[in-house]
């Protein structure tokens, strides 16, 4: 591992930690489309979900207060029913397949997040979008927008609304990683990656909390979706000089 890419790594990664603090969602949306162009989207998917797990199990402890646990564990409990079917299309799609699925996913989940997307309330929609964040998580390691949308629609206040999230986030990357490293996919150069990505993680997050204390939530909430676009954008156009 050179030190370009080490360095590259943690930047990409306190871009998204710093997204994730601006908009309580975002830093696998952010980090596995670029983390994408320097290794495998599969190995991108795996060092993403390893930090991600580090950074939801921080905020989850120290805002467990707020946390609800019934329905963290409704959406967790369906989203182990939805990750098998990610873990088969990352085992069998190719990597310029997988990328363009990444990408489209970035881009749909950017467009209706952006619109405000929501759902409607009921225990059969917050079932759905587990499942649905299941299979996103472990196929392109994305689980945010459809829990996003669902807690929106569940009208939880904002710390509630966070420490759910991020309690849902933890759960469900532990089952993601077991998944992982079930099939194969949880490989020493993935955990090497994660851990070059480690300061960048705490860096971001450290800066983005700040900023998000002083400054319009709404503004930074266009930025982070901007950079979503484009790199959902620099993502099909590496797929497709592959």
């Amino acid at each position: 591992m050179t030190t370009t890419l080490i360095t590259e790594v943690a930047l990409i990664i306190a871009l998204a930690s710093f997204a994730q603090a601006l908009s309580g969602f975002g830093f696998a949306l952010v980090a596995v489309p670029l983390l994408a162009l320097l290794t495998s989207p599969q190995n991108a998917i795996v060092v993403v979900t390893s930090l991600g797990l580090v950074l939801s199990l921080t905020v989850c402890v120290h805002q467990r207060d707020h946390v609800n646990v019934r329905t963290a564990s409704l959406v967790s409990g369906a989203g182990l029913v939805g990750m098998p079917l990610g873990l088969l299309a990352v085992t069998v799609l190719s990597a310029g397949a997988l990328s363009v699925l990444i990408a489209g996913a970035v881009l749909v989940f950017a467009v209706l997040i952006g619109r405000g997307m929501t759902f409607r309330r009921g225990t059969g929609p917050t079932v759905a979008t587990g499942f649905a964040s299941g299979a996103l998580l472990t196929s392109t390691g994305m689980n945010g927008p459809p829990l996003v949308a669902a807690f929106q629609a569940m009208g939880l206040a904002p710390r509630e609304f966070r420490a759910t999230l991020q309690a849902t986030f933890c759960v469900q990357n532990v089952l993601a990683l077991a998944g992982f490293f079930a099939v194969g996919r949880l490989t020493a150069d993935g955990l090497l990656l994660a851990g070059a990505g480690l300061p960048g993680l705490l860096a971001g997050w450290w800066c983005g909390d700040r900023v998000f204390a002083r400054t319009d939530s709404a503004r930074f909430k266009k930025i982070v979706l901007g950079v979503l676009v484009a790199s959902a954008c620099v993502s099909l156009y590496q797929a497709a000089l592959s």
